[in-house]
C-alpha cells in the first residue's frame, strides 16, 4: 500500500469512509429515483377540443394540453385519436310538456345516429340506445349499432298526455345499465324540456353515478325556464348545471327544437374527433379530487372525461 507523502494512514483511511458514504448515498439516490420512476402511473383523459366557431381541432399533440390534478401539473406522454367505441344513451323527453318538439326531435335524431353508427369501412361502430323519460324511462332500443333497429325506437317516441319528466330518474338507471354492461366509454345525451320534473331523487344520489361510472353527460335543454321553484326542478336543475361540468360534458340551452338538428350534428362532430390523452401521475393511496385539462393555446376550449381504467388496475 502506497501512501502520499502529505496524507498520513489516519487521514487516507477517513477519505475513503467519506468516499464510500458518498457513493452509497449516491446509489441510494439513484435506486430511489428509480423506483419512483417505476411507481409513476399512467392515466388517460378523453378530450374534445373545439375552436370559437365550435368545430373540432384537429392534429393536436402533448405540448397543445394542460393536464393539472389538483392544480398539479402532470406531464403528458402521448396524445392520439380516440378509437374506443362509445356507448351513447339518447334520453328524450316524451312529456306531455315536450309536444310541440316531438317532430323536430323525430326528424333530427336519424342523421345524429347515422353519424355515430359510421358507415365507411374501419369506422367506428358505436353503440347507441333511444331511451324515452316521459311517465317513466322506457328503453326504445337497446344498444346497438343497427341503423333499422334504431330507426324503429325513434318512430316509437310520441309524447304522453297528461305525463311528466323522468330525467333524473333516466340517468340512474342508465348509469345501471353501464354497470352491468361494463361500458368502457359511455355517454350520456339528454334531450329535455324545461317541463315539471317528476323524478323524486336528491342531486347527489344523480351525480354520483355519474361520476362513478365515468360517464360523459351532455345536455340540450329545449325552451326558456320553467321558473317553478319546488324541489323536483330545483335538484334537476342542480343536476343539469354541475353533471356536464363534473363528467366533461356540456349543457347547451336551445330556445326552440328547430335547432336541434344542427346541435345534434356539432355534438356527433365533437363526440368523433375526441383525443385519448395519456399523463403520467405518481403513486398515491389519495386519489385526486380534480383533474382538469386545457389547451395550452388561446381560442380554443377542452373538455375531458376519465378513461375508465382496465378492471383491477388504477
Amino acid at each position: 500500500m502506497t501512501l502520499f507523502k502529505s496524507e498520513t494512514y489516519t487521514e487516507w483511511m477517513t477519505n475513503r469512509r467519506v468516499w464510500a458514504a458518498a457513493s452509497l448515498l449516491i446509489g441510494l439516490a439513484l435506486v430511489w429515483t428509480g423506483r419512483l420512476a417505476a411507481q409513476a402511473i399512467q392515466r388517460s383523459l378523453y378530450v374534445s377540443v373545439l375552436n370559437e366557431a365550435g368545430a373540432p381541432v384537429p392534429d393536436l399533440g402533448p405540448s397543445d394540453f394542460i393536464v393539472r390534478e389538483d392544480n398539479v401539473a402532470r406531464e403528458v406522454l402521448r396524445v392520439a385519436p380516440a378509437t374506443e367505441p362509445m356507448q351513447v344513451a339518447v334520453l328524450v323527453d316524451n312529456s306531455q310538456a315536450a309536444s310541440d318538439n316531438i317532430a323536430h326531435i323525430r326528424q333530427a335524431l336519424p342523421a345524429f345516429v347515422a353519424a355515430l353508427t359510421g358507415t365507411g369501412e374501419g369506422a367506428i361502430k358505436n353503440e347507441v340506445a333511444i331511451v324515452a323519460i316521459g311517465e317513466r324511462p322506457t328503453i326504445l332500443t337497446e344498444y346497438t349499432s343497427n341503423r333499422a333497429a334504431l330507426q324503429k325506437g325513434i318512430d316509437r317516441i310520441w309524447s304522453l298526455q297528461g305525463s311528466g319528466t323522468y330525467l333524473l330518474d333516466g340517468i340512474v338507471e342508465t348509469c345501471q345499465g353501464f354497470r352491468k354492461r361494463e361500458a368502457r366509454r359511455p355517454v350520456i345525451i339528454a334531450i329535455t324540456t324545461e317541463g315539471p320534473e317528476l323524478s323524486n331523487r336528491q342531486h347527489d344520489q344523480v351525480l354520483e353515478p355519474l361520476r362513478a361510472t365515468g360517464a360523459a353527460f351532455y345536455a340540450l335543454v329545449i325552451g326558456p325556464p320553467s321558473g317553478s321553484l319546488n324541489d323536483e326542478t330545483r335538484n334537476r336543475d342542480i343536476v343539469l348545471d354541475e353533471g356536464p361540468r363534473a363528467t366533461g360534458g356540456r349543457r347547451d340551452e336551445l330556445l326552440t327544437s328547430m335547432a336541434l338538428t344542427g346541435k345534434l350534428k356539432q355534438l356527433a362532430d365533437e363526440l368523433l374527433h375526441e383525443y385519448r390523452v395519456s399523463y403520467a401521475r405518481p403513486q398515491s393511496l389519495i386519489p385526486p379530487e380534480h383533474v382538469t385539462v386545457a389547451p395550452a393555446k388561446p381560442g380554443m376550449t377542452a373538455r375531458g372525461t376519465l378513461v375508465k381504467e382496465q378492471q383491477g388496475r388504477p
